[in-house]
């Protein structure tokens, strides 16, 4: 099922399973990835690292893209986490995609800086020089993007990286996942690439399967744009596809 909410620039995919919503996410995505590759020696990519990604992020696996010509980074990261902990993005990401192919870079963002602000300079930096393309991101459960919740949400934020303290719901959602065993053992702050920062790429790919995340879905396109409910600022985003499940669809009339 394919619809086309009456704000431009965007388009719904809603599919049967979630496995097949994470094979035509991945199409779509290495279908844009190809047609820059024809225009640009390289491309840069931002991912999200969530268990909402893992049919899409193993579906890339098997496509056909160059990966050597592809940037790669993630948009958050834990800040005081193990740094061989499971859970760390960047490991999951490693786990998932970074590692199984020959990207031309991959840049992690490290929560355990000595020094966290010169942490986010770095990655400010790099993301200066190489300005985003793509981003492949999901919706979590309190609507945020990337860790950018309800409480420190800035559709106008002047940085691109960021300290944040994590909403409880947020971390609550770590939980659900199954990431971690209860909500003591998640981190209460990370380090985030801002709301401004995701949205100034060109085309954006939003991943958002299962349930827990029907609420979250129907606020992003029937709520105000506010930053009570950050998703919504992707309603004026000119080239944002959202792929879902028809159980994160559930409460959309489509």
């Amino acid at each position: 099922m394919i619809a086309t909410p009456t704000t431009s620039g965007q388009k719904i995919i809603v599919a049967d399973t979630r496995q097949l919503m994470g094979q035509m996410a991945a199409e779509a995505f290495v279908k844009k990835i190809n047609e820059l590759l024809l225009i640009k020696a390289e491309v840069n990519i931002v991912f999200a690292a969530a268990p909402s990604q893992n049919e899409f992020l193993a579906a890339l696996l098997t496509s056909g893209v160059d990966w050597q010509r592809v940037n790669a980074f993630h948009m958050d990261e834990y800040v005081g986490l193990d740094a061989s902990a499971p859970q760390g993005f960047g490991n999951f990401l490693r786990d998932r995609l970074f590692g199984h192919a020959q990207f031309r870079s991959v840049h992690y963002l490290n929560g355990n800086a000595v020094d966290i602000d010169a942490e986010c300079k770095r990655y400010t930096d790099l993301l200066t020089d190489m300005p985003v393309d793509m981003v492949a991101m999901g919706i979590g459960e309190n609507g945020h993007l990337a860790f950018n919740d309800p409480p420190v949400a800035d559709f106008q934020d002047k940085q691109i990286v960021k300290v944040v303290a994590l909403d409880e719901a947020c971390r609550q959602q770590q939980v659900n996942d199954g990431c971690f065993d209860t909500i003591d053992t998640v981190p209460t702050h990370a380090l985030t690439l801002t709301i401004p920062a995701l949205i100034k790429a060109p085309h954006i790919y939003c991943i958002v399967p299962g349930p827990l995340k029907a609420n979250a879905v129907y606020n992003t396109f029937n709520q105000p744009m506010v930053e009570a409910y950050p998703s919504t600022i992707l309603r004026q985003h000119t080239d944002c596809t959202f792929f879902f499940d028809v159980q994160s669809a559930a409460l959309l009339n489509i």
